[in-house]
């Protein structure tokens, strides 16, 4: 259980150190759906960044609420 933890908070590390070297931290002051997502996808994908793997998303439809 230990080892499982732990070979997880490594691989997210190295997502978030990813998403941290693309600049995906910095810039745009106000954050979209689109943004955001492209940043948990990328830190979810850890050590598949340095492979080749590079997650966006370009566009995202949040559902309305209805009325």
């Amino acid at each position: 259980m230990r080892i499982g933890s732990a070979l997880i908070a490594i691989w997210l590390i190295i997502g978030v150190l990813a998403t941290w070297q693309r600049g995906y931290f910095t810039g745009s002051e106000d954050p979209d759906c689109a943004r955001a997502t492209t940043i948990a996808i990328t830190v979810i994908a850890g050590p598949l960044n340095y492979v080749g793997v590079n997650p966006k998303v370009e566009e995202c439809d949040l559902p309305e609420p209805s009325q």
